[in-house]
This record gives structure tokens, sequence and C-alpha cells, in this order.
């Protein structure tokens, strides 16, 4: 889990791996993750988090704070549609969740409590629950 000293720390010095800039061509998306993995973890916010944990970046780090999010509201949003944070952490491989078992098992107490979801989200809190 991510440790509270390292909440000041970038991705990019977490991970000891700085990316090159994106080419000039780079999509926006392409380019927000760049720019996000350079900001303080601490920094991020819900929509932040959304958009990295979508794209598979750094969530050995980010999982632990959407958690923490989700913990508190299930259905936090960020930009895109109430529960997209959700979302994007329920899309993970579940390999992912192989490799961090304890982050695994308390998305499992988060989402086995929730009821009344929008039908994407039961779909997929369905389908996390029967991996």
């Amino acid at each position: 889990m991510t440790r509270r000293a390292d909440l000041d720390r970038s991705l990019e010095e977490l991970e000891r791996d700085c990316w090159p800039a994106p080419p000039a061509e780079a999509t926006r998306l392409a380019a927000t993750v760049h720019k996000l993995r350079r900001r303080p973890i601490r920094e991020l916010t819900v929509e932040d988090l959304r958009l990295l944990i979508r794209q598979n970046v750094g969530l050995a780090h980010l999982l632990p704070l959407a958690l923490e999010v989700l913990r508190d509201d299930p259905m936090a949003a960020g930009d895109m549609f109430e529960g997209d944070l959700l979302s994007a952490v329920l899309a993970i491989n579940p390999a992912v969740w192989e490799q961090l078992p304890s982050l695994g098992r308390e998305l499992t107490m988060i989402v086995s409590k929730l009821t009344d979801l929008p039908p994407s989200l039961m779909h997929d809190t369905a389908t996390f629950l029967a991996r």
C-alpha cells in the first residue's frame, strides 16, 4: 500500500521511470497521462485517478488511493458519470488483483455492500465478484 510519505512524490519518482515528453502529434489523452505522471499523487483528483487507472498507469500506487475514495463514496465521479471511478477500478485486469490481493479483498468488501446500482455498474460488479 502507498505510504503517506509517498503522497508528495509523483508516479515518475515512485516508479523511477521518467517517460520522454510525448511527441507533438500525441493525442490529448497521451499528453494528459504524461503530465499526470509528473504530478505529486496527493494532488490527483478523482478524474485523474479514473483516467490513469483506465490507462493501467501506476496501479500499485493509485489503487490504494482510489479505494480510499471508494470507501467513503463508492459512486465518486470524475468527469464522465457517477461511479466512473468504481467502473475504472472494476475494469482492471484480474491479474492485477492477484498481485495486490489485500486491495482485491478490500474492493470485494466495498462492492458487495452496494445496492441500486445503474445496470452497467451492476454488470461490472457482478463480473468482478465472479472472478
